[in-house]
């Protein structure tokens, strides 16, 4: 009796139960349910999709169009080409030429039949004709001259000799001072170069530049030079 009574209790819980409506998915593809989720064709009203929101209509139109049942969007009119449309979009006054764009950044110069339908042997050597008839040549002019004496010519001097650094070419007294503190008065080895050539060197050096006797001052290389020559 007890038994029988609880089994009772829940068919009425069962009855009372409100009934869920069945949402299709889990018995259909998907595209079925996007498609009959749409709005009925009936005279009742219907709410439209929130901005941004999910719309059924619009994606079971889009579902029927990649189906094939609806016919594809209307593609857009092509661009009318007027023979006083400037090239490129660049402001009026500028001639059509070859390589007009109908569309910009896109260009039909490497299209043949394109080219050849609007250009002719007779325009192109009129075009090649007009464009060298505005070159102009520059003419070369004389290299200004050294204002005033700059002293020895240490490039010259270095093209001159043919020894590496540190080779002996004239002798040196053995009573020297310093010379690195003696190099140390110039800004660069080219500026030492040029005041020892110009007191006398490379047989005299009466500033201590050159103790080896190699007839470079202060470490001064010719090497780069006689590079640059080749």
């Amino acid at each position: 009796m007890t038994r029988r009574s609880a089994l009772v209790a829940v068919l009425a819980l069962a009855a009372c139960a409100p009934a869920v409506p069945d949402s299709g998915v889990g018995f259909q593809d998907y595209n079925s349910y996007v498609r009959n989720a749409g709005p009925a064709t009936g005279g009742g009203s219907t709410a439209s999709a929130p901005a941004g929101g999910f719309n059924p209509s619009a994606a079971a139109a889009a579902i029927d169009r990649a189906d094939g049942r609806a016919p594809a969007a209307a593609a857009p009119a092509p661009v009318a080409v007027s023979g006083d449309r400037p090239r490129g979009n660049a402001p009026a006054g500028i001639k059509e030429e070859s390589g007009e764009m109908i569309h910009a950044g896109i260009s039909d110069e490497n299209d043949f039949k394109a080219v050849s339908a609007r250009e002719t042997i007779e325009s192109d050597k009129e075009r090649i004709a007009r464009n060298r008839s505005q070159y102009v040549v520059v003419q070369p002019k004389d290299l200004p001259a050294r204002p005033g004496d700059t002293g020895p010519n240490i490039v010259a001097f270095a093209l001159a000799t043919t020894h590496n650094p540190g080779t002996q070419m004239y002798s040196r007294s053995g009573l020297r001072g310093n010379s690195a503190s003696a190099c140390a008065r110039y800004a660069s080895p080219d500026k030492a170069q040029q005041e020892f050539l110009a007191k006398g060197g490379p047989e005299k050096d009466r500033a201590g530049l050159d103790p080896d006797g190699d007839g470079f001052a202060c470490d001064w290389d010719p090497r780069p030079f006689r590079t640059a020559l080749q």
